[in-house]
């Protein structure tokens, strides 16, 4: 389980040099969604000394928030981390800070998993640094007016957009500087902002981090961004496929590994295509086991409508040298910027499933010294992968591959296997009693 900083000193001390009188305390559930408590910095003091309790219903209900599980639902021993607090970025004198389940329960926390592994590479000799960066839609509709509309024919923001627009951004350069600025003042930074594909796209990569800061900032980009749209009248998506019109939205996770000296160990100038041998062992590793532990990065039955083919999204498990048709693209401009490119979870994803799932695989592919194939220049899309390498269709497979796999159980352990995929299971049971509109113009009247 994680370590906490002395909640005594340190966590007092970063708030008083916030100039905190109000902390919002953040519960990340097993959907990446900031459960938010305000309090005074004085309670949150308390809070970080004492321990904080909180309700376990984070474990048992849907995305909608019905509960898939009876129970008293009581309160349950977390942690407050002190290492977490920033700045909070819509009012004054406010901080924000993380909190995550501790002991036997909060071994089913993602936050805490991806801890765990960020660990095992450390006990290897490695520091991680990594980055995600997201696409996103951006709707001018409030939650109201979506509602009111019941989610169809919306209105996109910047509805002419086009990909890399200079004139998108030179209209509404405002609005964009203003994300920039909320998440510079949690210390989430951008590496850069532009439009993508479609009406009203934009793609936002992070600047990377190391550890647990980089999934921390992925969520945090996640969270804020929608609400600092909603502050500005506008609602931003980040589902994986919101129409067959449209291109998927992708949250591809880029990572590399460094010694503790701070090399980076994925490179060899030597080396065809100027891989070490950690570089490739750690892909194999990911190759081997990513289609049993696609449920992790791809939690959500949206997900699967963009891991289809003809739909700019890997299929199966692959890997090659500046491929962008990869699951796994390898850039090796320069040596010290060697990395992989995960290119299959989708803006939707889990930050700190996908973080874990990466690390987990990749790291077992170093113990075990698992050699991929040879990289391919070919186009994926177009291919027809091997059987082994090949995706779960649905959400409904891939969480039971999960819940079948020995590995993500040795790797992740069996509370978190079994409390997560019971949960994808439940997800996919609500979209399977749904009956769709295509399914209505399809076989009304014909059948």
């Amino acid at each position: 389980m994680p370590k906490s900083s002395d909640p005594s000193t340190t966590f007092e001390t970063k708030l008083q040099e916030i100039g905190a009188r109000t902390v919002h305390i953040g519960m990340v559930d097993p959907e990446g969604e900031f459960r938010d408590k305000l309090v005074s910095a004085e309670k949150a003091v308390k809070l970080a000394k004492g321990g904080y309790p909180f309700c376990e219903v984070l474990y048992f209900w849907d995305i909608a928030e019905r509960t898939y599980r009876d129970g008293s639902f009581v309160d349950r021993s977390a942690t407050i981390f002190a290492d977490s607090v920033r700045r909070y970025p819509f009012a004054e004198n406010t901080a924000l800070c993380l909190a995550d389940f501790s002991g036997e329960f909060g071994r089913r926390s993602p936050r805490n998993v991806c801890i765990s592994q960020l660990e095992r590479a450390a006990d290897l000799g490695f520091d991680v640094h990594s980055a995600f960066e997201f696409e996103f839609f951006v709707f001018d509709e409030t939650a109201e007016s979506m509602r009111a509309k019941q989610y169809r024919d919306l209105t996109h923001f910047a509805q002419g957009n086009r990909t890399y627009s200079l004139q998108t951004s030179a209209l509404y350069g405002d609005l964009l500087q203003g994300l920039d600025a909320t998440m510079a003042a949690m210390d989430v930074r951008l590496d850069a902002i532009h439009t993508e594909l479609g009406p009203g796209c934009f793609e936002a990569p992070l600047v990377h981090a190391e550890g647990i800061k980089s999934a921390d900032d992925a969520m945090l980009f996640k969270n804020f961004a929608r609400a600092y749209f909603a502050r500005n009248n506008k609602t931003v998506s980040f589902m994986s496929k919101l129409s067959p019109k449209l291109s998927g939205q992708s949250g591809h996770l880029h990572l590399s590994l460094r010694d503790k000296a701070g090399n980076a160990v994925f490179a060899d100038p030597s080396a065809p295509d100027g891989l070490s041998a950690t570089a490739r062992h750690f892909v194999g590793g990911l190759l081997k086991y990513m289609p049993e532990l696609l449920a992790m990065c791809s939690s959500t039955v949206n997900a699967y409508k963009r891991l289809v083919p003809g739909a700019w999204a890997p299929t199966a498990a692959n890997w090659g040298v500046q491929n962008r048709t990869a699951a796994i693209r390898v850039i090796n401009d320069t040596p010290e910027a060697t990395r992989i490119e995960f290119r299959v979870p989708s803006a939707d994803t889990n930050p700190y499933l996908a973080l874990a799932m990466l690390l987990g695989s990749g790291l077992a592919g170093i113990r075990e010294g698992i050699e991929p194939p040879p990289s391919s220049g070919e186009d994926f899309y177009a291919g027809t992968p091997a059987p082994q390498a090949v995706f779960p269709r649905d959400l409904h497979e891939a969480s039971a591959r999960l819940r079948a796999s020995t590995f993500a159980r040795e790797t992740f352990g069996d509370d978190f296997v079994e409390s997560f995929a019971e949960s994808r299971a439940v997800e996919h049971a609500e979209y399977q009693r749904q009956v769709s509109e295509w399914e209505i113009r399809r076989y009304l009247g014909v059948v």
